[in-house]
């Protein structure tokens, strides 16, 4: 009996140890204490602005306007119709343009239907010149773009530079399958002349339609430097003045 207590009592010092060690081993498992507390990734410096350099818009390449324009003379020159001279501040003009109609009868009312008709807003030219059928032969028609100064609509090109800066003439005619009358050749050279001396326009920026795009226009009948050496007659030189029977002839090439 008492060898029976005794086997008892071993198994349960046995138990009592093994637990203690179980225990201790466990404890001895975990992470060493620490009292530094949670570690907190540092705050990152916020990226410098970038600075936004607007951009300049495109600009044309064209002549600049003068800063001091010609003003209008309120008297006519002698000679010459009142409304050619317009009453408000004048354009830097530094071209005259020579159209034709391409057509045989007009005149400035037709041709500002017609170009309204296009979705134009008004008569595209500055002057229109008749050759007897809806106006009187060489009659001088001063459309409304010229005395408001307002900017042309007869001579497109990328720039806009003749349109800007060019005044425009159309002659009523087709001269690829005729000629200008004499008289529409003497008011022409009477309103180009008057047009250079008064806007200090040289005779070289006389141009043809065709002389700033691709067309005929103002037809192969028309002689360009014959207008100008007839404009410089009306103007005051010194050229030779040729008849009207001369002027016709030499606008046949």
């Amino acid at each position: 009996m008492a060898k029976g207590y005794r086997t008892i009592a071993l198994f349960a010092l046995l138990a009592a140890v093994t637990g203690c060690q179980t225990e201790q081993s466990s404890v001895s498992a975990l992470p060493s204490p620490s009292f530094d507390g949670p570690k907190v990734a540092a705050k990152q410096a916020a990226p410098a602005p970038v600075a936004i350099v607007p951009q300049q818009p495109a600009k044309w390449n064209l002549p600049e306007p003068s800063k001091n324009p010609v003003q209008p003379k309120v008297a006519a020159t002698p000679g010459v119709p009142k409304d050619w001279a317009p009453t408000v501040a004048v354009r830097p003009w530094r071209w005259i343009v020579v159209h034709h109609s391409a057509t045989t009868t007009g005149g400035a009312v037709a041709f500002d239907k017609m170009h309204r008709a296009k979705g134009w807003d008004e008569l595209g030219y500055d002057f229109v010149i008749g050759n007897g059928t809806d106006t009187a032969d060489g009659q001088i028609e001063v459309g409304p773009r010229w005395l408001k100064q307002k900017i042309g609509a007869h001579a497109k090109t990328p720039d806009n530079r003749f349109n800007e800066y060019g005044i425009g003439i159309c002659l009523v005619g087709n001269f690829d399958v005729e000629k200008p009358t004499a008289k529409q050749l003497a008011s022409l050279a009477k309103l180009v002349g008057y047009l250079e001396k008064t806007y200090h326009i040289s005779s070289d920026r006389v141009l043809g339609h065709g002389q700033t795009k691709a067309t005929d226009c103002p037809g192969r009948y028309v002689n360009l430097d014959l207008i100008r050496r007839q404009a410089t007659v009306a103007a005051g030189g010194s050229a030779a003045v040729e008849d009207s029977a001369t002027a016709t002839t030499e606008l046949i090439h």
